[in-house]
């Protein structure tokens, strides 16, 4: 339950992000299509990247963002968590996926969130998108399958900013 906790929280500081109550959030770096940023409070540091999809089928009307998250949290030793805070509730029960290249990954839902369960794998799909030029993010809501397709342009350059800025 932690795990879920940590990615809630997280994920949700992009959103609070440019709300100036929480001037302790800020964007850090860009890396093309991939932005640093981090959050300082008394009693932790807390890092990620984070993306927005290059396309959305079906553009929904009305739907919120949608961010892929790459967090750390290292006062709990979390260097690089893998999350998606989906802009519309997902059908209770389905499963969201992930293909990079010729990999796919399998993440399981809760109410607008996605997370990889096994660390394993959570490692593979980070290798993936370094490696990759596109990600596409597949998830089910109540009216039909949402297709994101997200660049990658960037994305190794703020994994490495997160790992060496985020101690």
């Amino acid at each position: 339950m932690r795990f879920i906790f940590r990615t809630i929280v997280g994920a949700s500081a992009l959103t609070v992000a440019a709300a100036p109550a929480l001037a302790e959030t800020k964007l850090v770096d860009t890396f093309n299509d991939w932005h640093f940023y981090s959050h300082n409070s008394a009693s932790e540091q807390v890092c990620f990247a984070a993306s927005t999809p290059k396309s959305t089928e079906p553009a929904t009307a009305g739907q919120q963002p949608t961010y892929f998250y790459i967090s750390a949290w290292p006062k709990d030793g979390v260097r690089t968590e893998l999350s998606l805070k989906f802009g519309f509730p997902l059908k209770k029960g389905a499963e969201a996926t992930v293909t990079v290249g010729n990999d796919t990954f399998k993440l399981f839902t809760n109410e607008d969130r996605g997370f990889i369960n096994n660390p394993i794998e959570e490692l593979k799909l980070l290798e993936a998108m370094k490696g990759g030029s596109t990600m596409v993010v597949e998830a089910v809501s109540e009216q039909g399958t949402v297709k994101h397709t997200f660049s990658l342009m960037g994305v190794t350059k703020a994994v490495q900013t997160l790992t060496s800025e985020c101690k």
